[in-house]
């Protein structure tokens, strides 16, 4: 399993979780079950990881949250994106790109992808 640093995981939240939200809303651990999905169980965020990120992104404007029933009958959070947070996300999709194409290079040919 891939040991990510703190930096790393700190600065693929934001884009990852707006991400996610760009394809429709969701709750804390639905999210947190989509990136062990995406990242093939390599990634793994915890509760007190999420919440104050997603805490942060609503102050930013960058997501909004409502209190949803779910089917079981319990109170859930969801989120979603905003116009504000689908602009970041373009943004970040840029610089993050930007970077992946820089190490490419400085990598060389050899590098194996």
């Amino acid at each position: 399993m891939i040991n990510f640093s703190k930096g790393l995981m700190a600065a693929s939240t934001k884009p990852l979780i707006l991400t996610i939200l760009k394809k429709g809303d969701s709750y804390g651990y639905q999210l947190i079950q989509e990136v062990k999905q995406l990242s093939g169980g390599t990634m793994e965020w915890s509760d007190g990881m999420l919440y104050p990120v997603l805490s942060r992104m609503k102050k930013e404007g960058l997501i909004t949250s409502r209190w949803q029933l779910s089917e079981n009958g319990r109170q859930r959070k969801y989120y979603a994106i905003t116009e504000q947070g689908k602009a970041a996300l373009v943004k970040e999709q840029e610089q993050w790109l930007s970077v992946h194409k820089m190490l490419i290079k400085a990598w060389g040919p050899g590098y194996a992808t």
